[in-house]
């Protein structure tokens, strides 16, 4: 099943004709960048019971990059009601960010968690292959740990490092 696609100026000018925007995204995505005005209905959310959104109109749905809302659509259709004609964002957020369009940025939040495991595992795996290196090869046990841990995660969808990162100060406090 597909929805069909409407690039972000378009979805603009359907915004000031009436219609809802929808952001799919997790709370933690969101709170660092988000376009104002949108509704937030997380897709871990989504039940099939449409609460929350209207019962009739245009409905537009985005995420960060357009691939999460095409490859849930069944899901997403699944959420809204018969009456409403459903959209997506070719591109989401970031289409929508390139075309100029206005973003709420709030500096103050953490970056999204996709982002920290990237930042954190890249980072342990450089230091091991570094210290592997200069010290002693026992160290590049760490960089295979760490792909070890990138590749469970991959598969099995729980990634025990975004976990941890999850009780961060920083996190902790984006979270209340």
């Amino acid at each position: 099943m597909t929805i069909p696609t409407i690039t972000a100026k378009q979805a603009k000018q359907m915004l000031s004709e009436g219609a809802t925007l929808v952001d799919i995204r997790e709370a933690n995505e969101r709170a660092r960048e988000r376009i104002a005005g949108t509704v937030h209905l997380p897709l871990s959310k989504m039940d099939g019971s449409g609460s929350g959104l209207p019962t009739s109109g245009a409905v537009i749905f985005h995420c960060k990059s357009g691939m999460r809302t095409a490859s849930n659509a069944s899901k997403i259709i699944s959420h809204t009601n018969d009456a409403c004609d459903a959209y997506v964002v070719e591109g989401g957020l970031d289409a929508w960010r390139a075309a100029g369009l206005p973003v709420a940025v709030d500096k103050s939040q953490p970056i999204e968690m996709q982002r920290q495991v990237q930042i954190v595992a890249g980072g342990i795996g450089l230091a091991g292959t570094a210290l592997g290196a200069l010290v002693s090869p026992l160290f590049y046990i760490v960089p295979g740990f760490i792909g070890a841990g990138l590749l469970f995660a991959g598969i099995t969808g729980f990634c025990g490092m975004a976990k941890i990162l999850m009780l961060a100060p920083w996190n902790r406090a984006a979270a209340n």
